[in-house]
């Protein structure tokens, strides 16, 4: 090993002490090095040169959650602000990244991927985000408490219409028409999802659009958006809420379910950016706040992030058990990679660094006030 390499390592070691890790230790949050060119690519590329040298087998470690859960626990994440991520967050803070043309991207990239994927990840219903697990013991009805949740936060009633941005697969559309005997319209940026969504709820009365939120402007009783916010961009926010205002009557109720930070606006995570979600920012609470101020009361604002750590565990454990069928269509790289991030959006919510709203919106307060269901 060279001096510069061996300097590198020493500088490692003492900053992963700082989080009770330890190179070459024996516990499951200690790294293995396979490659000593890890430490020059991790200090020179932060995040970024951390997960691409595990995608390409530099290193291991038994527990990832467990391991990114100290890392961040620690802000040792902050000694590593490295260019990259400078430039992503220049990005994300002057560049409107989400309009036009780019608005799409996330969905090529992403979504498009392969429905076996997600199928064999996300268990029984094709639900991309975090599961309510206040009674729930398994994934699938984590989730199905999750939809259950949103209806009856929106007080859905039999024969309304309702509006959701960013629909997915149809599953929170195709669940409220059948349990709450509603309609509803649905639009996605994903032709692989939109095609998806159609044959899942062919024979109810839902409309799914391959159509960007902001051609929007018809009314609906109820408008609800799961997992689609954190694609929207800090420039957009204000826009989102004008859409589901405008789309919502005046006493209406809308739900929107996102992951959310306890931090400033915009830094996109570089690695994330490039191999998981073009374009994706998590909001800040301050944002929010002031995005849909004049236009809705917030009636209530939930908080299970912690949840979230479950969800991903569970959806880890399923593409695990699916490996062997899916390694016909996807590489070891494309596993190391979602293993990757998989493991440390776990650690984020582990280490409580991120959270998951709900906030439930009226257009003009409820009257009377609004009990908030739990």
């Amino acid at each position: 090993m060279s001096h510069d390499a061996s300097s590198l390592k020493a500088r490692a070691a003492e900053l992963l002490e700082q989080a009770g890790v330890t190179l070459g230790g024996s516990r499951p949050t200690d790294i293995a090095i396979h490659d000593d060119r890890t430490y020059a690519r991790v200090f020179a590329h932060g995040s970024l040169g951390l997960g691409e040298a595990y995608m390409d087998g530099w290193w291991d470690v038994g527990d990832m959650p467990g391991f990114f859960t100290r890392v961040l626990s620690s802000h040792l994440d902050e000694s590593l602000r490295t260019l990259d991520t400078l430039i992503a967050h220049l990005k994300a803070r002057f560049l409107n990244r989400q309009r036009g043309d780019h608005a799409w991207d996330v969905g090529r990239q992403h979504y498009d991927l392969g429905n076996d994927l997600f199928e064999a990840m996300l268990g029984k219903r094709l639900v991309y985000s975090c599961g309510y697990w206040a009674e729930a013991d398994t994934l699938d009805a984590a989730q199905e408490a999750k939809l259950d949740l949103i209806c009856r936060k929106l007080r859905l009633q039999p024969g309304q219409r309702v509006l959701d941005i960013g629909c997915g697969w149809g599953e929170a559309l195709k669940f409220a028409a059948e349990r709450y005997g509603v309609s509803g319209v649905g639009v996605t940026i994903s032709r692989e999802q939109a095609e998806y969504a159609r044959s899942l709820c062919e024979g109810l009365p839902i409309e799914i659009r391959l159509q960007d939120y902001r051609e929007l402007d018809e009314t609906f009783d109820a408008v609800l958006s799961v997992g689609m916010f954190e694609h929207v961009g800090g420039k957009n926010y204000r826009t989102w809420f004008e859409v589901a205002r405008r789309c919502l009557r005046d006493d209406g109720l809308a739900v929107l379910h996102s992951i959310g930070s306890n931090g400033t606006p915009g830094r996109p995570d570089p690695w994330i950016e490039k191999y998981i979600f073009p374009n994706s920012v998590i909001p800040a609470m301050s944002q929010v706040a002031s995005a849909l101020e004049g236009l809705f009361v917030v009636e209530d604002w939930h908080n299970f992030g912690a949840d979230y750590d479950r969800t991903l565990m569970a959806w880890r454990e399923n593409f695990d058990a699916a490996w062997p069928r899916l390694s016909a269509r996807y590489d070891e790289r494309f596993r190391r990679m979602w293993h990757f991030y998989l493991g440390c959006s776990a650690g984020v919510f582990r280490s409580r660094r991120d959270q998951l709203w709900q906030l439930t919106l009226s257009p003009q307060g409820v009257a009377g006030g609004y009990r908030a269901p739990r």
